[in-house]
């Protein structure tokens, strides 16, 4: 063999050497996994059907959209710990915040989709049983001893935890901010739970389906749906007269996304939340929207409420993973070993 052939070989097998030791680029994917709230399975049955049509309809692609629930904290964590979600629909921010603590998603997240990443919203409300036989009306009544109250583990529920702070917030204007009531209030109404689920469909089912309990707490959009699929002979909707603005934010998981060449499909899904199509069915499923025409067209499903929010109550989402949330915080405190 020749110099130059052996130097030709050479070459050659060096290419070769570096085109199979570059990373090949991901494929555009066909499927992504959308990590989501315990208590929204049936809504997003619907979202991604009408997202996959659409999307075929736009593109001529067949794309599916698996889905994964659970208490919001806890979907963080499975994320954090390896589950491969390509987007995710919380019901609590700092659970996103969790994943950017984690390295999966962006720290400008809540820049990336409009309303601070929130396509709806709603609010911690109360389902009572038909008649309302224990005549619960607002928070105060929650506290009294012929009272039993379900909603589930605010340590694994992103949904409890919108209860938890719903309540002390109704506490500090109820006592004028003295926290030593307060601490009583949100006490007294931990121990009138007599079931705490991980997350907020297990409290439904403990509250529709094993009868135990006089009031339900969850987001309105999960007592609409319980009064409609089981009978609104059956239960009572009933509206506190104040609650806490409950966002529902979404976010790209960028770890994921990048590996799998799935961000074009991720954001064309969640950018769907916030088309007309999309706000139509978040709405008629009982969740409060922002669209203008889609919030008018629902206006008479919707009662009138107090919305205070984090900010205003708590000074915003890392004051309350500090003090109400981190590990010896005060729910932790208040919550004891329940």
């Amino acid at each position: 063999m020749s110099r130059t052939t052996s130097l030709k070989s050479l070459l050659a097998a060096g290419v070769a050497a570096a085109f199979l030791a570059a990373p090949l680029p991901a494929l555009a994917a066909d499927k992504i996994l959308n990590s989501s709230y315990d208590i929204s399975r049936e809504l997003f049955v619907e979202v991604n059907a009408a997202f996959i049509a659409k999307h075929k309809a736009a593109t001529g692609q067949d794309v599916s959209v698996d889905q994964s629930h659970g208490g919001s904290s806890k979907q963080a964590r499975a994320i954090l710990e390896g589950l491969e979600a390509d987007v995710v629909t919380f019901n609590q921010t700092t659970d996103v915040n969790a994943l950017v603590k984690g390295g999966a998603v962006s720290e400008d997240w809540a820049s990336e989709f409009p309303n601070n990443a929130s396509p709806y919203y709603s609010l911690p409300s109360f389902l009572v049983r038909e008649g309302n036989p224990k005549n619960i009306k607002d928070w105060n009544d929650l506290v009294r001893d012929d009272v039993k109250v379900i909603f589930p583990n605010p340590k694994t529920s992103g949904n409890a935890r919108y209860t938890y702070l719903a309540a002390v917030a109704f506490a500090r204007e109820a006592f004028a901010g003295d926290e030593t009531k307060v601490d009583a209030f949100i006490t007294k109404l931990f121990d009138n739970v007599p079931v705490f689920d991980t997350g907020g469909r297990g409290a439904t089912t403990t509250f529709v389906e094993r009868n135990i309990g006089d009031v339900l707490i969850t987001f309105e959009a999960e007592t609409k749906g319980i009064a409609k699929e089981f009978g609104e002979d059956k239960f009572d909707t009933v509206t506190p007269s104040v609650s806490i603005l409950a966002e529902f934010p979404v976010a790209i998981v960028d770890r994921v996304v990048d590996k799998r060449g799935s961000r074009d499909l991720s954001k064309a899904y969640l950018d769907f939340l916030y088309s007309t199509e999309g706000q139509r069915i978040l709405a008629s499923r009982g969740n409060r929207v922002h669209d203008d025409a889609i919030e008018a067209e629902f206006k008479d499903q919707f009662p009138a409420v107090r919305l205070v929010t984090v900010d205003d109550v708590f000074g915003g989402w890392n004051k309350v993973q500090a003090e109400h949330f981190a590990s010896g915080a005060k729910l932790d405190t208040l919550f004891g070993n329940r």
